[in-house]
């Protein structure tokens, strides 16, 4: 009995660690532009290749890296956003439910 309790513990152990950092690489993945949440929003990695005609509200100095929904550390090239939860976009990306920082 001592050791299936002794491996259960062990087992347990090393499936919380396993999905601990599990979590953690799902979080550093990137959103694509073809996701279709980041299709809805017009996301776009390089803001510099907005369709202005479709998107009228953008505006040059807009990026991810000065939205309000940016999460990332100042200077990073890539950041967590509120909107697409377990995934970091590009610090110089854009979508149309940029909110100027405060």
């Amino acid at each position: 009995m001592k050791n299936s309790r002794r491996q259960f513990m062990i087992l347990s152990a090393a499936g919380a660690c396993t999905l601990a950092l599990n979590g953690k690489v799902q979080a550093q993945a990137m959103v694509a532009e073809t996701d279709p949440q980041a299709v809805a929003l017009g996301y776009k990695a390089n803001a510099m290749t907005v369709d202005k005609a479709k998107f009228a509200k953008y505006a040059a100095p807009q990026a991810c890296s000065n939205c309000a929904l940016y999460q990332g550390a100042a200077g990073s090239a890539a950041g967590g956003c509120a909107l697409f939860a377990g995934k970091q976009v590009s610090s110089k990306g854009w979508c149309s439910a940029y909110a100027k920082k405060a």
